[in-house]
């Protein structure tokens, strides 16, 4: 049965009052080794009368039934101790103003105190121990390790204290300076390398990583510390969310994917974006897909006047609509002007429309068709009118609307392709390399990056479903590797890049140290709860125009620094005259004929970008270590 606040706090009034009672009473009893004798204790009983009330009197005052007794800590102890002493205070200066004797003894203004703070004090603290100690509803409470023993672990530690459903049994940390003391009565037994040997004596089931400011290499080494141990990996927000307020210390999550491959946060120059974006519109193609609605959030953040998102497909850009009309609706969220266009970029006459209508400030083009094995077989000629067509579409239409910059999406199977899509993001950067000659209006800017965590067709989503149906998990090839970084950071660099663009650069993101597919798969199952018996990883072969190594740059392109760590500029080969007057013609011949086979889109496409290996037979299957990350 619930118990309303207001009756509580009676409850916990009527407790004081009779506890003020009792010891004024024991007070009288102690000091006459009880046996109170007259008139000591008729003085006694005529004094509870007025003593008791006007202690009664400061406790309220003082706010003592403000506090919740589950939640008891010493504060409220100090707070009751203050109390009790003005109390007594007021007692004695009433006995003072009475001027006569009253048969109450000094010694009893030094006991009720004491025995007052006692009781009061106690019997809160008592009550928030009972109700820690309690069983769960489940009759067991679930036994976890805590992985660190700084302030994090500090916090998640005592939050669990008031929990019935969790109980820490250890702390490890790799401090040495912590091996052997205790944290809020739990001990720290020692580095996270001990967690298997401290198993069979005392037993986990779970593991919570309470490092949010550690690198995300120890945090990784943490995780796979517990999962080789057994445990279930759980992990608190991280740093930025913990010193943002957005999160609690309490709100434990299970470890993902980003936690283990994730790096350091992107630290993006704020200030040059909102003088950038902030009160200007801003358009973003492909609106509804991962990185383009990413893009729109990020961009969000920075509040422009108006957000124009263009979408070809009718359920994704009613997905992002809706998120943004619902992000509107929270309270103490700043509403961002969103417009919902349906449209194809490969339409020049629906992207002249858009585009001079709302006369965007910024576009941002991340619209195309980016599934490797799909583009290589029976859609060809769509990906290059997709992502060929589609970029000059857009591009003519921001340099006949007097858009400042246009940001291309690119990525890096455009270096060294051996795929239809990495050529035509390729043949993609040319034409905004080459309309770039032609105007001074409007400056474009280029990125390149590698996959991103979960976004649309990667493995991620697919081991996961694989995973979920017991097995196998496939992987095309136990070589395989590729550069990875969240979503997020990916639209983020984006952005950045985007900012810092003087025009005609194409921008390479730092993605890191490539990461072998197989190993990812291995994390996953272990993620899962799995172990490698359990869920068999298979090998299928490579796929149609896949490569074993992804690059960001080609043989003959070097790259220059910029002011942020993570982007350079990328000194591509420039494309020969009459490029796009050839490139023209033969888009227009893809748009009003047949489509023509894919042998023969192939062979036009390595006319147009001699390093694409149409059979993916040749060098860029090569490993590359000095092409494995950025040039430095």
């Amino acid at each position: 049965m619930r118990v309303s606040v207001r009756s509580r706090t009676a409850l916990a009034f009527v407790h004081d009052v009779v506890a003020a009672g009792a010891a004024w009473c024991a007070a009288f009893w102690l000091r006459f080794n009880l046996e109170v004798p007259e008139p000591h204790f008729s003085a006694m009983l005529a004094s509870l009368l007025w003593v008791v009330p006007l202690q009664a009197a400061v406790f309220w005052l003082f706010g003592l039934y403000r506090g919740i007794w589950r939640y008891a800590s010493v504060a409220d102890v100090q707070r009751i101790a203050v109390a009790v002493l003005v109390a007594t205070m007021a007692v004695a200066m009433v006995l003072l103003l009475l001027g006569r004797p009253t048969g109450v003894p000094r010694s009893v203004l030094i006991l009720d105190p004491l025995l007052l703070a006692m009781a009061m004090g106690s019997s809160r603290m008592l009550y928030r121990m009972w109700r820690e100690r309690r069983p769960s509803r489940s009759g067991i409470a679930r036994s976890v390790y805590v992985l660190g023993a700084g302030d994090a672990a500090a916090g998640l530690v005592k939050e669990f204290s008031r929990s019935s459903e969790w109980r820490v049994t250890a702390l490890f940390d790799d401090n040495s300076a912590r091996h052997g003391r205790a944290i809020h009565g739990v001990k720290v037994l020692g580095p996270l390398d001990r967690l298997g040997e401290a198993l069979p004596t005392v037993p986990a089931t779970h593991a919570i990583i309470a490092m949010p400011s550690a690198s995300h290499q120890d945090r990784k080494r943490a995780a796979d510390l517990a999962t080789a141990a057994g445990l279930q990996v759980l992990t608190v927000p991280s740093f930025d969310d913990l010193i943002s307020g957005k999160v609690t210390v309490s709100q434990i999550r299970a470890v993902e994917l980003d936690d283990l491959l994730g790096r350091d946060p992107v630290v993006l120059d704020s200030d040059g974006l909102k003088d950038w974006i902030a009160d200007r519109v801003v358009l973003v193609t492909g609106a509804g897909g991962s990185i383009g609605s990413e893009l729109c959030r990020q961009i969000a953040r920075f509040g422009p006047r108006q957000l124009v998102m263009v979408e070809s497909s009718e359920f994704a850009l009613y997905q992002i609509e809706q998120e943004f009309s619902s992000a509107e609706a929270r309270p103490g969220s700043a509403p961002v002007p969103i417009v919902a266009i349906a449209g194809d970029v490969r339409s020049p006459v629906r992207m002249a429309q858009v585009l001079s209508r709302f006369r965007p400030t910024v576009v941002l083009h991340a619209a195309a068709y980016k599934h490797v094995p799909l583009m290589e077989t029976d859609n060809c000629a769509e990906a290059v009118l997709n992502n060929v067509a589609g970029t000059w579409s857009v591009a003519q239409a921001a340099i006949d609307a007097g858009v400042e910059k246009f940001v291309l999406v690119s990525t890096d199977k455009a270096v060294n392709p051996t795929n239809v899509m990495g050529a035509t993001k390729r043949l993609a950067e040319i034409v905004c390399e080459r309309l770039q000659e032609t105007t001074t209006g409007t400056r474009f800017v280029m990125v390149r990056f590698g996959n991103v965590l979960g976004s649309a067709g990667s493995v991620i989503p697919r081991f996961r479903d694989q995973i979920a149906a017991g097995g196998p998990v496939t992987v095309t090839h136990p070589e395989i590797t590729r550069f990875f970084m969240s979503i997020p950071e990916a639209a983020q660099l984006v952005l950045q890049a985007g900012l810092m663009g003087k025009g005609g650069e194409i921008f390479v993101l730092d993605m890191g140290e490539p990461v072998r597919i197989a190993d990812l798969a291995r994390s996953m199952i272990r993620l899962s709860g799995f172990s490698d018996d359990e869920i068999r990883i298979v090998y299928s072969g490579l796929r149609p125009g896949e490569k074993l190594f992804e690059e960001l740059l080609a043989d003959d392109e070097q790259t220059l620094p910029t002011p942020h760590p993570k982007l350079r500029i990328a000194q591509a080969r420039q494309a020969p005259d009459g490029f796009l007057e050839r490139l023209h013609d033969w888009i227009d011949t893809l748009q009003v004929e047949s489509p023509p086979d894919d042998a023969t889109v192939k062979r036009r496409l390595a006319g147009f970008v001699p390093e694409y290996d149409a059979q993916g037979l040749g060098p860029a299957n090569i490993e590359r270590p000095e092409r494995a990350g950025v040039a430095r």
